[in-house]
């Protein structure tokens, strides 16, 4: 009865300390060279941003933030991006799902000289889990959201999860 009882609370040890927290996912996945904002900070009336959506078309065409510019990850092309910013010391903030793919695009625009672009903690699937809006493509609120993969899923709480 003993070993059973211990059995049960290692294997319960274990299930909670597999579960690992945002912060540490981003942190395994990140380098952390591009500053992240929150999106709480992101949604204060002072921030006047530029949002760029660093998913697959797909993604973005399910939810996307609020007048986000699609820009892309496998098919990003800086030279087009560029093109759309017009001061280099204007304020960007990239997302994707979480902020892993984000950071990647951020670098490439801090390396091209930008100079004031942040990554979303959270991406847009911190967005929802915090009650903020979501579009679609014909740009009317939406409740879901591409969760990209079923392993990336868990960490959108809140919302349809919409899966290719």
């Amino acid at each position: 009865m003993k070993n059973k009882i211990l059995y049960i609370l290692l294997l319960f040890s274990g299930i909670l300390f597999a579960q690992e927290s945002l912060s540490e996912l981003l942190k395994k996945h990140n380098n952390e060279s591009i500053p992240y904002i929150s999106v709480q900070e992101l949604a204060m009336p002072k921030t006047n941003a530029i949002l760029l959506d660093a998913r697959e078309l797909r993604e973005y065409e399910v939810s996307h933030l609020k007048d986000a510019l699609h820009v892309g990850y496998n098919e990003f092309n800086l030279a087009n991006t560029t093109k759309k910013l017009n001061n280099k010391d204007q304020m960007i903030v990239v997302y994707c799902s979480l902020g892993i793919r984000s950071e990647d695009i951020a670098e490439q625009l801090k390396k091209e000289g930008y100079t004031n672009v942040y990554n979303l903690f959270g991406g847009i699937f911190e967005c929802k889990n915090n009650d903020f809006k979501v579009y679609d493509n014909k740009n009317k609120l939406t409740e879901n959201v591409h969760a990209f993969s079923k392993e990336w899923s868990q960490w959108l709480i809140k919302g349809n999860k919409i899966y290719d």
